[in-house]
């Protein structure tokens, strides 16, 4: 694929890997001998191969490894050696799933997993029962342990301690393929806080743009940790599941710059996806009651950070008719009169600059500007 005029490779989820794994490691252990490489069926049809990191056979097992390429994705697991080490089951057991060292086990419900169950989701553990199937012939009972070295040490750089995945990371993937840049695997991370909140019982769940919003959303409303949602730039992503799996009150809340894309009607607010029009900013300024002079400056402002900050030393309030500017665009999203809709706008320091308060998403009312 190309993306910014470079070409970009793909490259093969964690449950990829880990089928392939499975079936080196399941054909050792039927017939004696490991492939040069091996390949497995995606759910598309595709048959990637691999070539094996790691072999090993001991005494009713053999054990397989893959070493994961997420082709120019900057995927946290790229590197990775996911192994896989297959026994044979009790008979009328079918394809079991262990956690082995590195892979996590779920403990709270809201997952596509019940507690218990090792992290391996449901897409790869098919992926996997397909590709033992194909080399193990009418043998259908073994025990699969799917582990990955420094599992755990990665898991750190993930959300599945929020999530109540514990122990390491998970097998996922829903096509087997890493699309470069796609960011599936973080709009997916916030669907599944989003059902854990909800499996908790949580009525009220806050999407933060970045670590200062959520530390400051957190303190500001003494929230617990899974109530907190990583939505990054994704607010779109995580108003359009919400709107589909409702939680009753809705807090989003952000940096000024982040903010004022939104109240401007952008849904993702990375900066690839365009900049904040300080112009536009220049007009609810005015709207607000600035000086002709701090219209001009704000318009002519580098930043929305510095617009923010000389309409703070004029004594005007910018952060409150952004916020209500941006709960507009948000509330469009949810349509949901049982949703109430929060905003609130942080600067760098973590300190609130604007807020829209809790109202029904479908409030035919306008906000006011400025309150």
């Amino acid at each position: 694929m190309e993306t910014d005029g470079k070409n970009l490779r793909r490259g093969w989820t964690t449950g990829t890997c880990a089928a392939a794994a499975s079936k080196a490691a399941c054909l050792a252990l039927v017939s004696g001998r490991f492939p040069d490489m091996v390949e497995v069926t995606l759910p598309g049809g595709q048959r990637p191969s691999f070539a094996l990191a790691m072999e090993e056979t001991g005494e009713g097992f053999a054990k397989a490894g893959i070493v994961k390429d997420a082709g120019d994705d900057p995927d946290v697991t790229h590197g990775a050696l996911i192994m896989s080490t297959v026994s044979r089951g009790a008979a009328g057991s079918g394809i079991s799933f262990k956690a082995g060292k590195g892979v996590g086990t779920v403990t709270r419900p809201g997952l596509p997993l019940p507690p218990g169950e090792p992290s391996i989701n449901p897409v790869p553990r098919k992926i996997i029962a397909e590709a033992i199937a194909e080399v193990a012939g009418g043998e259908t009972d073994f025990e699969v342990e799917i582990s990955v070295a420094d599992g755990e040490k990665i898991a750190e750089k993930t959300l599945n301690g929020r999530l109540g995945i514990l122990g390491g990371i998970s097998i996922l993937g829903t096509t087997g393929i890493v699309i470069p840049f796609s960011c599936s695997a973080w709009i997916h991370s916030i669907w599944r806080g989003i059902d854990v909140a909800r499996a908790a019982g949580l009525t009220h769940v806050a999407g933060s743009t970045g670590n200062t919003s959520e530390k400051a959303v957190q303190a500001h409303h003494d929230l617990p940790e899974i109530a907190l949602i990583d939505m990054g730039d994704f607010v779109g992503g995580m108003l359009k599941y919400l709107r589909d799996h409702p939680v009753p009150k809705v807090t989003i809340a952000g940096g000024v710059a982040k903010m004022t894309k939104l109240a401007q009607g952008m849904l993702d607010v990375h900066s690839k996806r365009g900049l904040a029009d300080l112009e536009a900013l220049a007009k609810v300024a005015a709207e607000a009651g600035a000086a002709p002079e701090l219209v001009e400056r704000i318009a002519a402002a580098n930043t929305v950070a510095e617009a923010f900050a000389l309409a703070g030393k004029s004594g005007l309030p910018l952060g409150d008719p952004i916020a209500n500017l941006a709960w507009k665009t948000a509330a469009k999203v949810l349509r949901d009169p049982q949703i109430a809709l929060e905003i609130l706008v942080y600067n760098r320091e973590g300190r609130l600059v604007g807020q829209a308060p809790f109202t029904p998403s479908d409030h035919s009312e306008s906000l006011p500007l400025s309150v």
